[in-house]
């Protein structure tokens, strides 16, 4: 049977005092860079194909790219595909059934986060 009241119940107790995890962020910011990262690829093959139709189209899609828009497009899809990357070697980890104590998920946490960003600076440099 339907129940009536529903439309009078609070959508949850916890809304209110629930504070976000370090685990449940990274969770998060993984789904979140694998979409990202599309965008960035879709802008890399734009400006291939732009290279292959012809010196005008390449014109175009070269001045998107190496605009300060661009610029920070492909900045931040560098850090996206670090991060995912460093995700996804964490979720590996944790396939063997290690790394599920505590201290060790806020470690791996971290480490995901600041190896991200330690790696993105390097390989800016280095390229």
């Amino acid at each position: 049977m339907a129940d009536v009241n529903r439309g009078n119940r609070p959508l949850s107790p916890h809304i209110g005092i629930y504070r976000p995890q370090l685990n449940s962020i990274t969770s998060i910011m993984t789904r979140i860079t694998g979409n990202a990262l599309i965008v960035g690829s879709l802008l890399i093959t734009w400006w291939l194909v732009a290279a292959a139709a012809g010196p005008d189209a390449f014109a175009t899609a070269d001045a998107v790219l190496t605009s300060w828009f661009g610029d920070l497009i492909m900045f931040g899809s560098l850090w996206a595909l670090w991060y995912h990357l460093l995700a996804g070697l964490r979720h590996l980890y944790w396939d063997t059934g290690r790394g599920f104590n505590l201290d060790q998920v806020a470690i791996l946490g971290w480490g995901v986060i600041g190896g991200s960003v330690v790696l993105t600076i390097l390989t800016v440099l280095i390229v």
